[in-house]
């Protein structure tokens, strides 16, 4: 008999239908006049009640169906009469695909996320992690809904890259070399032309610079895909591999920007609510009851457009007032997540969009400010740069305005020192029919982050990649 997924078994009402379903067990309760098993397949956060009768089933078979076990039931669909769910189950006949021993790792009982972390493999099956997993795909969804139905193109961009779009070195290399008999040249340095690429070559840390030659080609595009930073970090909001959202607009400007970073994320957490609803309510109940109100706040609130110094003057006046920070907010200062929630959380209670960092702290490739910046009163200092910072997580979004202006975009390089080789292709686009521009980059594991009220990122991402882990 075809199988009927349980999300849709749920959602019937032609009861006395004979139904077919398949998953895993959540629980099995056993009395000698009936047993009730709660069956999941993933389908849902939802289980199906299996009503069984004993004394039509063998009782060896029924003690081998545990917690984890895979079964298949065929039987009659009937209104329930219990509370908690419209339908379950009259059992007929089960077949037992796969059974689970007591050494099974996802025993119902509570783990922590740390347990759950060194069993990644088998967490996936839980409760919470397959609402986690649920509403990561229709994060992705929404993402490529927006951008199509905006008319930006699907652009994708390589992850074996011999540039590094951050400038901060931090990459992960590939080669074909043999690392115990390395080619050197009499300086001692490393050849690569015997190598795969004939060249030093990494995985890619974004896909924005390529996604630049997109842009100044086909108006709007955007890159979904895997990134790599070889950051040796381990706090709860960094991974070593990740994926990044990043569009690439040509003709817009540093408003429409933040137009288009405020609207975008806005239409993300619309999505989650109006299609995730039965997660997002489990993960409201388990993990943090606060998250639904949080998630509408952010549809319906305009968000602050702060520039950056205007956001060093508040910080330093609430450390005036009092507040303690573990980290120095001077002009000048990369601000810490500390800083971004205490705008976010405390002062302004709402996201903010912070813009024209000082040019000293942000890429080189980001548009530098004619006007002054409140920086002494001095022109030349401060970049149209934004981030847009939340509620829990900090930034969420980082982007700007590029220079396109080839001279400027050269000095900068130059006064940077930064190697630019391997960039001639980059600059072209500076060379030939240069054009505004701009773009941003979103963490999506970040939003993720965000969106299902998890406290640690490398619980939204189903095999999470950081220092000294790389397992499964």
């Amino acid at each position: 008999m075809k199988r009927t997924k349980i999300v849709d078994i749920l959602r019937r009402t032609d009861y006395g239908t004979t139904v077919n379903v398949k998953g895993w067990v959540r629980t099995h309760r056993s009395s000698k006049a009936v047993d009730f098993i709660a069956l999941n397949d993933g389908s849902t956060i939802n289980n199906v009640q299996v009503v069984v009768d004993p004394a039509k089933h063998s009782a060896d078979m029924l003690k081998q169906i545990t917690t984890g076990a895979c079964i298949s039931v065929t039987g009659t669909l009937v209104e329930s009469q219990g509370k908690g769910q419209s339908s379950e189950i009259q059992c007929e006949q089960i077949e037992i695909y796969g059974l689970c021993g007591s050494d099974y790792p996802m025993q119902k009982k509570g783990q922590s996320f740390e347990y759950m972390r060194q069993h990644a493999h088998m967490r996936l099956r839980t409760n919470t992690f397959g609402a986690v997993m649920r509403i990561r795909h229709n994060m992705a969804i929404a993402i490529h809904n927006y951008f199509h139905e905006h008319g930006f193109f699907y652009f994708h961009t390589p992850i074996i890259t011999a540039s590094d779009c951050e400038g901060a070195g931090q990459m992960f290399q590939v080669t074909t070399k043999n690392l115990y008999d390395l080619k050197k040249d009499e300086d001692g340095k490393i050849v690569y032309d015997d190598d795969f690429f004939g060249k030093q070559t990494s995985l890619t840390v974004s896909g924005q610079l390529e996604g630049e030659l997109g842009a100044t080609a086909l108006g709007a595009i955007y890159t979904f895909g895997p990134t790599f930073r070889a950051e040796n970090s381990n706090t709860p909001r960094h991974l070593a591999e990740f994926w990044m959202v990043e569009p690439e607009v040509a003709f817009i400007d540093l408003n429409d920007l933040m137009d288009l970073e405020e609207d975008f994320i806005k239409h993300c957490v619309r999505w989650a609510l109006e299609n995730c609803k039965d997660d997002l309510e489990f993960l409201n109940k388990m993990i943090d009851k606060g998250l639904i109100e949080r998630l509408k706040g952010i549809v319906d609130c305009d968000f602050v457009r702060l520039p950056y110094t205007e956001g060093i003057r508040i910080l330093q006046e609430a450390k005036a007032a009092g507040r303690k920070f573990e980290f120095p907010c001077e002009w000048g200062d990369d601000l810490a997540s500390e800083h971004e929630r205490y705008l976010v959380e405390e002062h302004f209670k709402k996201p903010v969009i912070m813009t024209n960092y000082p040019k000293s702290i942000k890429a080189f490739y980001m548009k530098i400010d004619e006007e002054e910046s409140g920086f002494g009163g001095k022109s030349g200092q401060t970049v149209q740069g934004t981030d847009v910072l939340f509620p829990q997580i900090g930034e969420i979004i980082g982007g700007s305005v590029r220079e396109e202006n080839y001279d400027k975009l050269m000095a900068e390089i130059e006064s940077r020192n930064i190697p630019m080789k391997d960039m001639w292709w980059y600059l072209d686009t500076r060379r030939y029919g240069s054009c505004p521009h701009g773009g941003f980059g979103l963490g999506f594991e970040r939003l993720i982050l965000f969106i299902t009220g998890m406290q640690n990122i490398r619980d939204v991402i189903p095999f999470p990649r950081t220092p000294k882990t790389a397992e499964f």
